[in-house]
């Protein structure tokens, strides 16, 4: 049930208008189906309520306005199929694939992760479009577990996902910097 105040905020807004704006010497023109309600006694020798708008076309102030824009782009957790794809074309599913890190720079290009899957730790994996999947070491405090169901990330001018630079944070709120990245290659035994 809406309260009388939200009843009459309309109303008390569109009431300068009807009443006439004497400043200018322009007088609204009264409804004819609509009663006039007369100014109570008390108000008589009152000066008239200005105008809203007249009132802002008339200040000589400059008003500022700064706009700001933010970009934050969600990394989902891959579907399972895309990830059993990936290891399609192995010989044996049940043993797995063994993986080994490498050292990578520093940074991977945001339009290029395809998806995001939890580790162990504080580890997650990322799994990038060209079929490359990099390990990423988030601080010491954070847990990869709270980034089951992905990631949100702030793009950057340059469009890339940093170490020591870029936090990453979960949908349940937790913000992780990310420590390290390393590259994840398939090892023949």
């Amino acid at each position: 049930m809406p309260s009388l105040f939200a009843l009459a905020a309309p109303l008390a807004l569109i009431w300068p208008w009807t009443a006439g704006d004497e400043a200018s010497g322009v007088a609204a023109a009264p409804a004819a189906s609509a009663p006039r309600c007369e100014a109570p006694a008390a108000m008589a020798g009152a000066p008239p309520l200005p105008n809203p708008l007249s009132a802002l076309r008339a200040s000589q102030s400059a008003r500022q306005v700064r706009i700001e824009q933010r970009v934050v782009i969600r990394v989902a957790p891959q579907p399972l199929a895309a990830r059993r794809n990936l290891f399609a074309e192995l010989p044996d599913p049940d043993a797995g694939p063994r993986f080994e890190e490498r050292r990578r720079e520093k940074c991977v290009p945001l339009q290029g992760i395809a998806g995001v899957q939890t580790g162990s730790g504080n580890r997650l994996v990322l799994f990038l479009r060209d079929q490359r999947m990099v390990s990423v070491n988030l601080e010491k405090s954070c847990r990869a577990r709270d980034f089951y169901s992905g990631f949100y990330v702030e793009k950057n001018e340059d469009g890339r996902l940093c170490a020591a630079r870029d936090q990453l944070q979960s949908r349940t709120g937790a913000r992780c910097q990310i420590a390290a990245m390393r590259q994840l290659v398939a090892v023949d035994d």
